[in-house]
């Protein structure tokens, strides 16, 4: 069937909020950041798309109804070709907090992605490597692409930010685009999508920044077993081996 629902905002602007929303009313499932984690095989898909080679979108993106967040965000008019039918989701947030939110969450998440221990758990743990991995496709999407390497200047982001969703806003025909806030809730959404909102179903309202950082916080739990466990084996191989020497 390929995509209906494109999103082209910015994480921390409510993504996991209307993944969630989107699935719930049939659209799903939804391509989110977090799915690299789980699919590691998509990363050379996206490092190509980040390289300006020619994407068979088809390859990360099949079975999937639609796409929020990075690290499919920026590449909207790509996928607006591949799905011409697709209708376009801009997700916003007052400029503020989402520089706040983004900051806390998942750019202090590069910074841990690139510590020693990650690196060095990564050899050893695959989880720990795939989510080292999707983190960098984000480090090149977001912080070198589009904010230049500067996201730690809040003015220059803040305006990269605000430069974005007017551009999205020029580039996407009015009557595919709906300009977004989680905060609206089912209405908005339902009227646009053209389904019935769920009864009796509140919007859900998900990943706020210390849900964010308690996950971060069991992935660095993780790194740490890895690392732990790692050294014991490697301990016990040392001790096996001196063992068997004569």
């Amino acid at each position: 069937m390929g995509l209906e629902v494109i999103g082209a905002g910015f994480g921390r602007t409510g993504t996991t909020s209307l993944k969630v929303a989107l699935e719930e009313l049939g659209f799903g499932p939804c391509y989110h950041m977090t799915e690299l984690f789980e699919h590691p095989e998509h990363l050379e898909a996206w490092r190509a798309a980040v390289r300006g080679e020619p994407v068979d979108w088809e390859g990360p993106l099949k079975g999937y109804r639609s796409t929020l967040d990075w690290p499919g965000a920026p590449f909207y008019e790509d996928l607006m070709r591949e799905y011409p039918e697709a209708r376009v989701i801009l997700t916003v947030r007052d400029p503020d907090r989402w520089y706040e939110s983004t900051l806390n969450t998942i750019y202090e998440m590069n910074s841990t992605a690139s510590s020693p221990l990650f690196k060095i758990t990564s050899w050893i743990v695959p989880r720990v490597r795939n989510v080292r991995r999707a983190v960098g496709i984000v480090d090149d999407l977001a912080w070198r692409e589009t904010f230049g390497g500067r996201f730690e200047d809040r003015e220059h982001a803040i305006s990269v930010f605000n430069e974005w969703n007017e551009g999205v806003k020029r580039r996407v025909p009015a009557e595919k685009l709906l300009v977004y806030d989680v905060k609206e809730g089912w209405g908005p959404l339902c009227e646009f999508l053209g389904v019935e909102a769920p009864e009796d179903e509140p919007f859900p309202h998900l990943n706020d920044t210390e849900i964010f950082r308690r996950r971060v916080r069991i992935i660095l739990s993780l790194a740490a077993a890895g690392l732990i466990g790692g050294a014991s084996l490697a301990v016990l191989g040392s001790i096996l081996v001196l063992r068997r020497r004569p």
